[in-house]
């Protein structure tokens, strides 16, 4: 399903902070704990670009259809409303804390694994083509006319 126009895409990220995040959750997918250590070592905003990346992989998945698409059903509401209330867990500021990074990065993992995957299907395949969006996202947004004065996460 695409995002409907009520839903604001979030501001394009930078490709280094696609790498970087994308990198982590990769790590811990692959069991590579030293990796992911070092990432997180590294990285001290890791926390909310792996919340970014939540939702550049959730929200248009959980998007209520838009008018092209046909009228959404109740499934439809149902997901868009599981989505939500997924990403605005992973928001929540009052439990948030460095701690919190794998977590969040399973659970984007998890999310991958069980709605984005198909039979016979490897995580980490997905996980790449995710990545290879984002970028692709990221560097057409830091190419763009007045690009510089656009907001980003450049993390």
């Amino acid at each position: 399903m695409s995002q409907t126009p009520a839903v604001a895409p979030p501001a394009p990220m930078s490709p280094n902070a696609v790498m970087t995040a994308f990198h982590y959750v990769q790590s811990l997918q692959e069991g590579d704990i030293e990796t992911a250590g070092m990432l997180a070592n590294a990285e001290p905003r890791l926390l909310t670009l792996l919340i970014d990346v939540a939702d550049r992989i959730v929200t248009p998945i959980t998007a209520l259809p838009s008018a092209g698409e046909g009228d959404p059903c109740r499934d439809s509401f149902a997901l868009e409303a599981l989505g939500r209330i997924f990403l605005t867990r992973l928001r929540a500021e009052d439990d948030l804390c460095p701690a919190s990074v794998p977590g969040i990065a399973r659970a984007i993992i998890r999310f991958v694994e069980e709605i984005l995957t198909e039979d016979g299907q490897d995580v980490a395949d997905v996980l790449e083509q995710l990545e290879t969006a984002a970028l692709r996202q990221a560097h057409e947004a830091h190419r763009a006319p007045g690009a510089q004065s656009a907001r980003t996460t450049d993390m």
